[in-house]
Formats: structure tokens, C-alpha cells, sequence
């Protein structure tokens, strides 16, 4: 039987599509991943390619290693060795280890977190205002996505203000290439910038993949876009697969437009639309293309579901944000008890996470579990970070960043006044810290007690550093964590039960670690690259707990539920008036367009009359997306405060009688 027979015409069509640039339209739950996998398969099962000349690359870990083992599945029997599954910052990563010398970076560079980043930023701008500081950090970022060197940022500056930030610009770069660094929007931009430059690079990369597959192609930046181009060179043996009515990203420096220059760029471009929906009911899907059907469009395309009519879409009106709380939670309780479904099914979709705290708390009053989406990642705590920056420093010892906090966690009687000295020896010189400690300068200008421990501590690093490619990464890092008495130091920091559960945190890590050198076959030092990526791109995998989802719209692109409740459906929330103010509408509309597309069976919408801002309460319209959505969606009569008042303690005190 051939590999191909479970798809549906188009999805086919698509896998077997071999002639030249593809563009795959893959409306939402149309099965986008099957396609992925199934040509990765018929690729290898039925053309002959060799695994390690494909690349399929994404966004996400999460969808990274979801493809990796539905690919797998499909070729059992075949040897997939090779096979790259990964996300573009991954693939980045991977080309600048091995051409380093190029960008000349040492292979092993570090990788600065967004932290570090803005740290470096504060340095440059002398000023610790949050809000400032993430203003420059994010204008060097879309400089960056758009393959921007700081002189062509300065030459182009269009007022006081963006020069201002082109120097900040030209400085963070200097100071990134001073700590043998690169920051995330690097590992795109240097590759794409190496390839261009360099003949041999490009035609070595080109031979090597014959078939790149993207995922999520309407979320590219300029520079994602280019270093594909790059790859597939003229014979352009590339399948993208996106679609344009999910695209949510621009304010990060995505760009819908790759769409359309994919158009021009490649006039033998081949479309393959997937319209039919394998995820929701019809009047879920016939809501979502009356919404969309109010965007200009590049391509036309109409979801269609052969799942039935399924539930009426239900709006919601509330009295104010609490009340708001109370009545979709007392909705899902009472949803939960008459269909005896899973917490897990249902999900609280919201336009900003300030609005999470309220819904938080309505759940836990009735004892419902919930799971939060984009909370802290287990990478961004302070006992992991401590940890990371040894391991940073083992990798590259002009890691500046990662040399401070190493230094300086747990104190070894080094003070500010001794890392000042030391600084202005590494300055005065051009080394990184690390290699500043042992030059005479420093011998003379820092007093012999209060170097000692510096060069103890360089000299510890050194000897780890050398142990690295022949013992486990696993054992590594215990050995670290003792030498530092780093449990200690926690337990001396904090009180008894909050050091516990640092310490806890820290063996986690350190068993994580093993494990993933283990399987993967790292050493620390691979490992230390790969975790700056995780941090980045999102937490470890985690096993999917039976709770309620709370959720942004965009943290939630790409799941599905059994039943959602898209909350905050307001004027000024969803669409956001910033949005509204920029001219950014079309693309709010496609956020709503992305919550409704996330329910399976039942979808809720609410909305409050009223809502608090700072000490006040103000008066809310309801979202003009409502009306768009078209009349097949009820909208009760408003009942007044009272009612609503008298109705919803009525109601959640029959639920509380028959849960009893």
C-alpha cells in the first residue's frame, strides 16, 4: 500500500509535488503536519533521498519533535539517521558550529538569553528603565530580522531618535563580538549574511540539503526568508506550508509579505490549497470564513468540515470582569458535569496575559486545575540561570556575562571593587575577563589576596573545561554543583522551604542534563548551546496535565480543544486599540481568527458592560469581531445587573446541590 493512501486529493497533491518551489495554503486543522511527514517519507520510502539531505524546519521545539516522531512512525524499517527535524534557530545554530571561523567565532560561542541581552544594552545606555531598555533591545532585534548591519541602521535612520538607537546598535554589536557571542536574531542573520558572502558556503549547503520543507512559512522574517532562499539556490527544491490568515506575528518583525514576494520571486511557484478542517464543526468553520472574509485576501480559500453541524457559538454578556470570571467557570463546571468530559478539554483564551489573574482565581475557587501558558520557563529561574552561567563559562571563557554571575554566585569574597579593577584590566587589553586574570597587568594592579581567588576560580574552570569531551555531561555537573557547594549556598540564601524547592529545581536540571547526553550523545558543552535554545524558544516538553488551559491567543496558536472560551471579546482588548491605532487591524482579526479555529466542538464567547482600569471602572463596547462572525451565533437578550446577579448565584448553587 502506498505511504500516500491515507491522505485526502490535495494533501497528495502536495506530498508528491517534486518539480520546483511549492506553496502549500493550510487553512487552520487541515492537517498540515501530515503532509510534512508523509513527504519527508514518500521522500525517503519511495524517491530515494537520502535522509540527511532533507531538512523540515519550524518554529517550535514542541513542533520539531511532534514532527520528528510522526515522521519516524511513517518509516519504520528505514534507516532515518540523519534526517534533520528542526527549528530555524536550530538549523542557524548548526551552521555557524561548523563554519564558525566565517562569522570568526570559536565553535564554541555562546548564546546570549534575552536577560544578558538587555543587561548589555542597560550597560551601553546607562540606565536601568525597564521600559527603555526593551525599546532599544527591540529595535536592534527587527534591524536584525531584516538583515540590517548597524551602518546600513545609521545610514537609513530617519530621525534623532533611530540614530540614537543605530549607535546603541553598533555598540551591543561590538560588545556581543567581544564576548565571542551571538544573541538569538544572530543565529538567523549570520548564516543568511555567511551564505550571501561566501560561494563555497552556499554551494556546500546547497549540495547537502535537496529538500527543505518550512512549517509555519507566514511567520518567517525577512532574514528566515532569505537564508531559505539561500539554501535552495536556483534549483529551489523547497515545500512551504503556511497560511496567511494566520498570520499573528508582525509586531515581532514576522512578515505576510514573504507570501507574496514568494509569488514574485518564484513564477513557477505551485499552490496547493487544503481546505478541508479536520478539526471543527461546521458552524465553528462558518463563523471563522465569515471573520476572515472581511480581510483582503492573497489567496482565496473556504474551510469546509464533513464533523456536522455541532453547537451553536454562544455570546456571553457580563456585568464587569468578575462577574465575567464567575460565569465561565460556572459555564465549564456545568459544560463538564452534564457531558462528563476532561479539564483538559477545555481552554480560556485571552488577548493579554493581565487578563489571566481573575480567571486564576475564579478557578481556584472552585477547586478547577489549570495550566498556564507562557508562565516562567523552568530555564528562566535564578538557581537554573546560576547554574547555566558555570556552564556557559566552561564552553567560552570570553563569556563576560556568564563570568560574573559564575564569579559571583556563591560568594568567594570577590567584591564589586576587585571586578572593577579586573575590568579595567580586560579593557585596557582587548581580553575577555577570564583571560584578563591571568595576565601581569592584572598581577600589578590587583592586590595578590584579592586575586587569589580569582585565579582559583579561573583554574576550576579550566580543569572542568578539559574533562568535558571525555566524561558524561551528567556527571559533570554534579561534580560542579558539589565542588561549589551551591546546596549550601542556597539553603544560607533562602529560608528552609523556598531553598528546597530551588534545590529540587537544580537536580531536575542536572537529571535532565544526563538524560538528554544520554539520548542525544552530547557532551556539556553541546548541551550548554542546546539549553540556550530551549530558553528561548520555549520550555522542556512536558507530559500535558488534565487541566484547564489559560491561554493568549498567540501562546495558543497551533493547539485545539474540545470547547474554548474566548474571553475579553471587547473594543480596545480584541481588536487592541494600539492595533487600531496603527493600522493594524486586519491583523487582530486574524488573532480572532486563530481563537475561534481552536474549537473543536463548542465554542463561548464573553464580554463585560464594564471593566476595571486602575482605580476606575469604565463602560466596554462589545468587539465589532462579534457581528462579523455572522447571524448563526447566539446572542441572548441582556439581562439587566440584577437578574444577572440573582440568575448566577441561583444557577451555581443548583451546580453546587447536584456536584454535592
Amino acid at each position: 500500500m502506498s505511504l500516500l493512501a491515507a491522505l485526502n486529493p490535495p494533501q497528495r497533491e502536495a506530498a508528491k509535488y517534486l518539480d520546483g518551489p511549492l506553496l502549500v495554503l493550510a487553512g487552520a486543522g487541515s492537517g498540515k503536519t501530515r503532509v510534512i511527514t508523509h513527504k519527508i517519507a514518500y521522500l525517503i520510502g519511495e524517491c530515494g533521498y537520502k535522509p540527511g539531505s532533507i531538512a523540515a524546519i519550524t518554529f517550535t521545539n514542541k513542533a520539531a519533535h511532534e514532527m520528528q516522531e510522526r515522521a519516524a512512525k511513517l518509516t519504520q524499517g528505514v534507516n532515518t539517521k540523519g534526517l534533520i527535524v528542526t527549528t530555524f534557530h536550530s538549523m542557524g545554530l548548526r551552521m555557524l558550529r561548523e563554519d564558525a571561523k566565517f562569522a570568526e567565532l570559536k565553535p564554541a560561542f555562546s548564546i546570549l538569553d534575552s536577560a544578558d541581552a538587555a543587561g548589555i544594552v542597560s550597560e551601553i545606555i546607562k540606565t536601568t528603565d525597564k521600559q527603555e531598555i526593551r525599546r532599544a533591545v527591540s529595535r536592534i532585534s527587527l534591524w536584525k530580522n531584516e538583515l540590517k548591519s548597524p551602518a546600513a541602521a545609521l545610514a537609513t535612520a530617519e530621525d534623532d531618535n533611530a540614530r540614537a538607537y543605530a549607535k546603541i546598535y553598533d555598540r551591543y554589536d561590538a560588545t556581543l563580538r567581544a564576548y565571542q557571542a551571538v544573541d538569538f536574531d544572530d543565529l538567523i542573520r549570520l548564516p543568511a549574511e555567511l551564505l550571501d558572502t561566501h560561494a563555497e558556503l552556499r554551494e556546500k549547503w546547497q549540495n547537502r540539503l535537496r529538500h527543505i520543507l518550512v512549517d509555519e512559512y507566514q511567520d518567517t522574517n525577512v532574514a528566515q526568508y532569505r537564508l531559505l532562499q539561500k539554501l535552495t539556490g536556483v534549483r529551489a527544491a523547497f515545500t512551504a506550508v503556511g497560511d496567511d490568515d494566520q498570520a499573528i506575528y508582525g509586531w515581532r518583525g514576522a512578515s505576510a509579505d514573504n507570501l507574496r514576494q514568494l509569488n514574485e520571486d518564484y513564477p513557477h511557484l505551485h499552490v496547493v490549497k487544503l481546505e478541508q478542517n479536520y478539526r471543527s464543526s461546521v458552524r465553528i468553520l462558518k463563523a471563522a470564513n465569515s471573520l476572515i472574509a472581511n480581510n483582503p485576501k492573497l489567496f482565496e480559500k473556504r474551510l469546509w468540515s464533513d464533523l456536522g453541524l455541532g453547537d451553536a457559538i454562544q455570546v456571553m454578556p457580563t456585568k464587569d470582569d468578575e462577574h465575567e470570571a464567575e460565569s465561565v467557570v460556572m459555564r465549564l463546571l456545568s459544560h463538564k458535569f452534564q457531558h462528563r468530559t476532561e479539564w483538559r478539554d477545555y481552554a480560556i483564551l485571552y488577548r493579554g496575559n493581565y487578563q489571566a489573574r481573575i480567571f486564576e482565581q475564579a478557578l481556584r475557587n472552585e477547586k478547577v486545575p489549570y495550566q498556564l501558558s507562557g508562565g516562567q520557563s523552568f530555564f528562566d529561574r535564578a538557581e537554573i540561570k546560576d547554574v547555566i552561567a558555570y556552564l556557559r563559562l566552561i564552553a567560552n571563557g570570553d563569556d563576560d556575562p556568564a563570568f560574573i554571575r559564575a564569579v559571583t554566585t556563591p560568594k568567594r569574597g570577590i567584591g564589586a571593587a576587585t571586578l572593577e579593577k579586573l575590568g579595567q584590566v580586560a579593557a585596557t587589553l582587548h581580553v575577555s575577563l577570564f583571560e584578563a586574570v591571568f595576565s601581569a597587568a592584572a598581577a600589578s594592579q590587583i592586590g595578590e589576596r584579592q586575586l587569589a581567588p580569582l585565579v582559583e576560580f579561573c583554574n576550576f574552570i579550566n580543569r572542568m573545561e578539559e574533562r568535558v569531551p571525555r566524561e558524561p555531561a551528567g556527571e559533570l555537573l554534579n561534580d560542579l554543583l558539589k565542588t561549589i557547594d551551591y546546596e549550601v549556598y542556597l539553603f544560607d540564601q533562602d529560608d528552609q522551604r523556598a531553598a528546597q524547592t530551588k534545590w529540587n529545581n537544580v537536580l531536575e536540571f542536572a537529571t535532565w542534563i544526563a538524560k538528554k547526553g544520554e539520548e542525544d550523545e552530547k557532551d556539556l558543552l553541546q548541551l550548554t548551546q542546546t539549553i540556550a535554545l530551549i530558553t528561548l524558544l520555549e520550555g522542556r516538553e512536558e507530559e500535558e496535565p488534565d487541566a484547564v488551559r489559560l491561554s493568549t491567543l498567540h501562546a495558543a496558536k497551533g493547539l485545539e480543544f474540545g470547547h474554548v472560551f474566548l474571553v475579553g471579546v471587547e473594543e480596545n482588548i480584541l481588536p487592541h486599540r494600539d492595533a487600531v491605532d496603527e493600522g493594524r487591524l486586519e491583523e487582530e482579526r486574524r488573532l480572532m481568527y486563530v481563537g475561534v479555529t481552536r474549537a473543536k466542538k463548542s465554542l463561548t464567547l464573553s464580554y463585560c458592560s464594564r471593566r476595571k482600569r486602575a482605580r476606575e471602572s469604565v463602560a466596554c463596547d462589545p468587539s465589532r469581531f462579534i457581528d462579523e462572525l455572522g447571524d448563526d451565533v447566539r446572542q441572548p437578550e441582556k439581562p439587566s445587573s440584577a437578574d444577572a446577579k440573582a440568575s448566577g448565584s441561583d444557577r451555581l448553587a443548583a451546580l453546587k446541590a447536584m456536584l454535592g
